[in-house]
């Protein structure tokens, strides 16, 4: 059996990638990743996947969008003519394209058959029960069987603290490894990136105003600025690190 681990440079696949190692030895697993630009993915997400691959002693093995170095998620949502909700371009086309490619060239499946040979690991968590069940039937609709070494009751590992790696500093912010600026994500998110990264939170309007789509579902980014500004100004904590509704039960009482 051979292991596929989708290795994003988070801290959960970072440990299902070594769980998946310490159980079928490191010469059946391959940790796939799909690169992003430099304007997108902290240079510190690079480092930690680059260490927790040395530690385990396999090389990442890379499938990536063409043109990947310059193009970050904006890039993608005006190809795709925005951003629909329902269909991520940058997750479509930084992610599933590639992977799907990726998959078809190296390790194809037969239509109607699932291979006894190849399973996906995913570094979902307890509790992600809904985004496992779709997993697992959009993967054996494709041919592959899949696994989730996290969501088992025999974990080795369950931080790369423990051996002696420091997940990526965007941790102390965020609650993801995912891009600075994910488009999938809510105001709080959009706050902060209003607060630490004025250049990607530019970008976003751009892409904003060249595909008539808003990120949010309910506002352009435009329309709050001059809100993220006072918050801004009379100091809400630039981070994801406070609960929602804490969070903005804050900003509501500095704006009376």
């Amino acid at each position: 059996m051979l292991y596929i681990v989708c290795y994003s440079g988070g801290h959960s696949s970072a440990l299902a990638a070594i769980e998946t190692v310490r159980r079928y030895g490191k010469e059946n697993v391959i940790l796939l990743n799909h690169d992003i630009c430099k304007k997108a993915e902290h240079a510190d997400v690079k480092r930690f996947k680059q260490e927790v691959a040395n530690y385990l002693g396999v090389s990442i093995t890379y499938a990536n969008m063409p043109g990947y170095e310059s193009k970050d998620q904006f890039d993608c949502m005006v190809a795709g003519g925005g951003n629909s909700f329902g269909l991520i371009h940058c997750t479509r086309m930084l992610k599933t394209e590639p992977f799907n490619a990726w998959l078809n060239q190296h390790y194809p499946a037969t239509k109607g058959a699932v291979r006894d040979d190849i399973t996906v690991v995913y570094g979902f968590d307890p509790g992600e029960n809904t985004r496992i069940d779709r997993r697992i039937k959009v993967m054996n609709a494709m041919g592959y069987r899949t696994e989730y070494p996290l969501c088992s009751d025999k974990r080795s590992i369950y931080s790369t603290e423990e051996i002696g790696i420091k997940r990526p500093v965007s941790y102390e912010i965020f609650n993801h490894a995912n891009c600075v600026g994910c488009l999938k994500a809510g105001k709080q998110h959009w706050y902060v990136v209003y607060c630490l990264y004025p250049d990607v939170f530019s970008r976003a309007k751009q892409a904003e105003a060249k595909t008539g789509f808003s990120i949010l579902k309910t506002h352009f980014l435009k329309d709050l600025e001059a809100e993220f500004a006072e918050l801004k100004a009379k100091g809400l904590p630039a981070t994801e690190k406070i609960k929602p509704q804490t969070f903005w039960a804050m900003a509501r009482k500095m704006r009376r």
